[in-house]
């Protein structure tokens, strides 16, 4: 896995956490217990830290950093979906970030809350806990309980703490057959 140090702060991996080996951890990232950083994910921290909390999931193609005194948290069990960015933002315990979402500078997404596919959450705004959030500027649609977005809220930070594991057993290089070279 592609780890780098910069300015002498190396990136600080549990041993229980995966760590995919195309993805990239730049700087003064931290990845805690059962944490899962998926198939070209890009954590960066040169400017501020980017921390991801026990159990979260930051999924394939997302991009984590920060601007200057403006860490980026994933919270306990949180997940970062495919192909979001989030941007010196704090997501609380379980919060989801759906597919292609941008989370900017300073945003607060509360504990058990969804942001809805392709949103885009402002800067310095503030989603409270345990709800459903869309739209660009994103904007609180309702409350999360007896939606289908409460099943993947409770639901993905097990399925892909057990997935981790599977790949963290499984996955091994191939090498090229005669016919690719």
């Amino acid at each position: 896995m592609p780890l780098f140090e910069f300015e002498g702060k190396a990136p600080r991996v549990d041993p229980d956490a995966f760590i995919a080996p195309t993805a990239t951890l730049v700087g003064d990232v931290v990845v805690e217990a059962d944490a899962s950083v998926w198939y070209g994910a890009v954590l960066r921290a040169d400017y501020s830290p980017v921390i991801v909390r026990a159990g979260a999931n930051v999924q394939d193609g997302s991009v984590l950093h920060g601007p200057p005194a403006m860490p980026c948290e994933v919270g306990p069990g949180a997940t970062v979906a495919h192909l979001c960015v989030v941007h010196g933002a704090v997501l609380g315990e379980e919060a989801l970030v759906a597919n292609g979402c941008t989370i900017l500078d300073g945003a607060r997404i509360g504990a058990r809350t969804m942001i809805a596919a392709h949103s885009l959450v402002a800067a310095n705004a503030e989603i409270p806990d345990e709800v459903l959030a869309a739209g660009s500027p994103a904007v609180v649609k309702r409350p999360i309980g007896g939606t289908p977005a409460e099943f993947w809220v409770r639901t993905n930070p097990s399925a892909y703490a057990e997935l981790a594991q599977r790949h963290r057993r499984g996955v091994q290089p191939v090498a090229p057959s005669s016919a690719d070279e």
